[in-house]
Parts: structure tokens; C-alpha cells; sequence
């Protein structure tokens, strides 16, 4: 894995500001699962429909489920977020790559997509970002702690760039925390009320100690990432598994101030 990626070796130049300590606490509750998405009435399907239904995005349907075909693709995965023990959110990923195309950023870009992935490049496609209503009035701070697996995913498979497929009036948000550049032009997905753009945050060691020194609760341990994302792990499905930010955190201030040794 290429040095500091992961941000065992940043430490944060000043103390963590508030905003990063409250997030580190709330993160010492808080457990991710891998679920299995091949099981209709799993919960995450239902907090999926229940945040697309207040936002009038999907139909009502009898079932209270929102599916789609790239749930069960062999390079998705899907995780639910819990505080407490409670799931509070969820989000599906997709690592993309020349061998393994399947993606929704891919079914609205593939113009753009397709020339990168033929030169190599590989991707992480966040997707399905739901979460509880209540909880996201609790913890306003809800998407940092759910898209802190999309920052592990481009750490564990080596991405080039994380994508985000967003509303225009969302990236803001992406360019100021993840450093990401706009990709193309407005454009409809199938199946959605809402126009999308394509946003990506190139994974550089320069960019990700960056982001690791201003949002610290990013951090992850190697641990952490292979129970979550390794295939040959299958007893880690519906298995929560414990953050790990303080404890990279704690191990790269510990790594900052070991003496360099000399050459």
C-alpha cells in the first residue's frame, strides 16, 4: 500500500479542532456492517425507500423497498452505519475497474468512465447514501461518519479517484471536504427525479494527508479496512465492526513523534 494513504503516518500539524474531536467521540459508538443485499427485506432497503419517499424521488410501493439491478453486481457492496447499535444510515459502493464495469456513475458517464478505465484506472462509486430522518437531526454530522467508508475503500483496493454522482447543489460539500473537481455536465439517471453531475477526488499521497490532517476521523487501521472489504472474509457479513478512527489517530500521533532514523 502506497505510504500514508491510510494515515498512519499524518498527524495533524495543530490540536484537532472541535468539530474533529466531537466527531472522533461520537465515533467510539459507533459499528459498520457489510450487509448481504440478496435478501429483499433487509433494513437498508427499507431506510433506502423510506429517504427517497420524503423527498418524492421514487413511486410508493407496496413492498417499501427501493432495488435496483446493481445491488447484487459482483464489485458492489453495501454497508449499514449503526450509533448505539442503531442503524442510522447506509451506503452501497462500487469498485469499478476495466474487468468489473458495473457502477451507476457508469450508466450515465461511460463516455467519460470508459477511456480511464481502459488506461488503468480503477474507482470507488459511492452510491445510495440514505439515512434515518431522526438520526440525521442528531447527528447533523450523519454523512462524514457514512462516507468515512468510501475514504476507507479507496485506501484498502488502491483507487485512482473516488466519484461522486450528486445533485448540482451538493457539491459544494464535495469540493471542500474531499477536494474534488468537476467531471462533466449535468445529466438524468434512470429512475430519478433529480438531475445528477459527476464529481471526482483524485486519490494522491499529497491530497489524503491533507484531508487525513483537517478530518483526523477519517483515519482507519488495516484491520478495520480487510474486515470490511476482504472477500475471504465472509463471516464479516451483518458482523458490526468497531471504528478504528481514534486508534489510527492515536497511533499516528504516537508514529509523528518516534525520531527519524538515521540513513
Amino acid at each position: 500500500m502506497r505510504a500514508d494513504m491510510d494515515g498512519s503516518a499524518v498527524a495533524p500539524a495543530a490540536p484537532v479542532s472541535r468539530f474533529a474531536g466531537t466527531l472522533l467521540d461520537i465515533l467510539d459508538r459507533v459499528t459498520y456492517s457489510r450487509v448481504r443485499m440478496d435478501v429483499t427485506d433487509n433494513p437498508i432497503y427499507r431506510l433506502r425507500y423510506e429517504a427517497y419517499r420524503r423527498e418524492e424521488s421514487v413511486p410508493f410501493n407496496d413492498q417499501g423497498i427501493v432495488v435496483d439491478d446493481l445491488d447484487t453486481a459482483p464489485n458492489g457492496m453495501s454497508f449499514g452505519v449503526h450509533i448505539d447499535g442503531e442503524l442510522v444510515s447506509s451506503i452501497r459502493l462500487h469498485h469499478l475497474s476495466a474487468a468489473q464495469r458495473w457502477s451507476p456513475s457508469m450508466k450515465v458517464f461511460p463516455d467519460l468512465l470508459e477511456p480511464m478505465l481502459q488506461r488503468g484506472d480503477r474507482f470507488i462509486d459511492p452510491s445510495r447514501f440514505t439515512s434515518d430522518y431522526e438520526a440525521s437531526l442528531a447527528y447533523p454530522a450523519l454523512p462524514f461518519l457514512t462516507l468515512r467508508i468510501a475514504v476507507m475503500a479507496t485506501v484498502y483496493f488502491e483507487a485512482t479517484m473516488c466519484l461522486a454522482l450528486v445533485r448540482p447543489e451538493h457539491t459544494a460539500f464535495y469540493r471542500r471536504v474531499f477536494q474534488s473537481e468537476a467531471m462533466s455536465e449535468v445529466r438524468s439517471y434512470p429512475g430519478l427525479a433529480f438531475p445528477v453531475t459527476l464529481y471526482g477526488a483524485r486519490v494522491e499521497e499529497s491530497r489524503h494527508r491533507s484531508i487525513f490532517s483537517r478530518y483526523p476521523f477519517f483515519m482507519s487501521t488495516e484491520e478495520e479496512r480487510s474486515r470490511l472489504f476482504s472477500q475471504s472474509l465472509t463471516d464479516a457479513f451483518d458482523t458490526p465492526q468497531r471504528a478504528t478512527s481514534r486508534l489510527a489517530y492515536e497511533r499516528s500521533l504516537l508514529a509523528a513523534r518516534q525520531p527519524v532514523a538515521a540513513e
